[in-house]
């Protein structure tokens, strides 16, 4: 593959597909809201948390024992994934389970 690949030799605007995926694309908010997603799924730990709950209900300090973790590591995670909607508890008197 050559360096420069990805350019365009032709001055050709081929408007039916321009305009075909231009109808296509989703909304501003969307993407943003995407872009969020990803951003949160950029941390490790939080991706670790979501591939353990996903197998089995558990609680804070489940979760921190499967990860090698604090429990206060592992809550500090948990509470940006509850604000962004990624994750909701159940709450049983003092435990909470996720």
């Amino acid at each position: 593959m050559s360096k420069n690949e990805f350019v365009c030799d032709c001055n050709i605007i081929h408007e039916d597909i321009v305009t075909n995926t231009k109808k296509q694309m989703a909304d501003e908010d969307v993407f943003n809201k995407l872009a969020e997603f990803f951003k949160i799924l950029g941390d490790t730990t939080r991706v670790k948390i979501l591939f353990a709950i996903d197998k089995n209900e558990m609680c804070v300090c489940d979760i921190a024992n499967v990860l090698n973790m604090s429990k206060s590591s592992i809550s500090h995670q948990l509470g940006t994934l509850r604000r962004t909607g990624i994750v909701k508890c159940r709450k049983v008197r003092k435990r909470s389970f996720l």
